[in-house]
């Protein structure tokens, strides 16, 4: 700028002072028709000068506003998505604060002018179920949704936390929509085990034990499920479809499925406890006896003793005979007189369960630390009352309740 004035100033001082060294003026002529136009060199100088002057003042005049006007319109169109995204940063500071509301209000608020609407409507939807407000989950979900259908490549992990928040939901509608994800994504359930958890979980809500106990074999090959997971899935799976097998066909069917189980999922302590849960409750007692004669006989582990206590066995004779065995050998064993209680108990034994359980009790009254829980004292309040002591068997109920 500075370098155009010093050009023009000298423009001008040339054009002053140009004339006076001249002796003779000179003159310009312009004929154009009948036009004729004559000018001294000096104004002819002169307004050539102020022309280009003026082209040049008014192009830079035009070139800064233009340059103005575009930067203004650029901060007037973007200073909404600049909000957005400040609201949708301080959403995720909300939420690994753990202030999920004020989360999901700054979320909620981010999704359409940040042009993040599917991040934002999802963690808006993860805030809105950490503070139980179901309502609001469901509704950012609908409208992620809606935004995901525009989306060509939506990310898996997107979809995982889409489908376990449906799931939460629970409701049948949510239900649905989680299981039409799951299928749309069903290639990538043996390369996920992500997606493998979410599927079995969902399979047992809907009683879908068949597929549940299908997919358990994909399970038991990944290395990120615990082995306490298994066996709650196990345990349900199983129990599942072996009640579905008897009570939608018959026993002979549920008998032919358990034989045709290979030898390594029958060892399954999960799944034989299933079987019998099945077998008992439909007091089907020899192939019942068959299976966990053997299993006592062995020394099961404690968890099986305590998983024994809840089978409603009515013919208990040959289980009670293993047990009573393993007390010859070592009369103050906690756990096998537990087993005794339980067995004897269920089997309307009432005399036999208050001796066991008794010796039970007394054998922990000098050890700081009591080997019968909740469970026993129920059981033992329960002969009392069967037997028709009822003093003692309120007196036995209040003590288990403090357990």
């Amino acid at each position: 700028m500075i370098r155009a004035i010093l050009i023009i100033i000298a423009l001008l001082s040339s054009l002053a002072i140009g004339p006076l060294l001249l002796d003779a003026k000179g003159y310009i002529l312009i004929s154009s028709g009948d036009t004729i136009l004559e000018l001294s060199v000096y104004a002819a100088l002169f307004w050539i000068t102020a022309i280009t002057l003026t082209v040049f003042l008014i192009f830079k005049l035009l070139r800064g506003g233009i340059k103005f006007s575009f930067g203004t319109w650029n901060k007037f169109i973007f200073a909404s998505q600049r909000r957005g995204i400040a609201n949708f940063n301080k959403g995720l500071a909300a939420y690994m604060l753990e202030d999920y509301s004020q989360a999901e209000d700054l979320f909620a608020k981010s999704a359409v002018p940040s042009k993040r609407k599917q991040s934002a409507y999802l963690l808006a939807a993860s805030a809105a179920a950490k503070v139980k407000a179901h309502s609001n989950t469901s509704h950012y979900l609908k409208l992620l949704d809606k935004e995901t259908e525009k989306v060509a490549d939506v990310s898996l992990e997107s979809t995982l936390i889409q489908i376990k928040l449906l799931i939460n939901q629970k409701t049948n509608d949510a239900y649905n929509r989680a299981r039409s994800l799951i299928d749309d994504h069903h290639l990538q359930l043996g390369h996920d085990a992500r997606l493998l958890v979410l599927h079995i979980e969902l399979c047992l809500i809907e009683k879908h034990f068949k597929q549940a106990v299908d997919a358990l074999t994909m399970a038991r090959k990944e290395k990120t499920i615990t082995d306490m997971t298994l066996i709650a899935w196990e345990k349900a799976a199983y129990f599942g479809h072996f009640n579905a097998l008897i009570n939608q066909q018959d026993n002979t069917i549920l008998q032919q499925y358990w034989t045709a189980l290979s030898r390594k999922l029958k060892q399954r302590e999960p799944i034989l406890l299933a079987y019998c849960q099945v077998l008992a409750e439909h007091k089907i007692s020899e192939p019942l006896t068959k299976l966990l004669v053997p299993l006592l006989t062995k020394s099961p582990s404690k968890e099986v003793l305590k998983d024994l206590r809840f089978l409603p066995i009515s013919q208990a004779d040959e289980l009670i005979a293993v047990v009573q065995k393993h007390l010859h050998k070592n009369n103050q064993s906690t756990q096998w007189l537990s087993c005794l209680g339980h067995l004897a108990l269920m089997s309307g034994q009432y005399s036999m369960a208050e001796k066991a359980f008794g010796s039970l009790i007394k054998s922990t009254e000098n050890d700081s630390q009591k080997h019968y829980d909740k469970e026993d004292l129920q059981a033992l309040a329960t002969t009392y009352s069967q037997q028709g002591q009822y003093q003692l068997a309120d007196a036995t109920w209040f003590k288990a309740n403090q357990l």
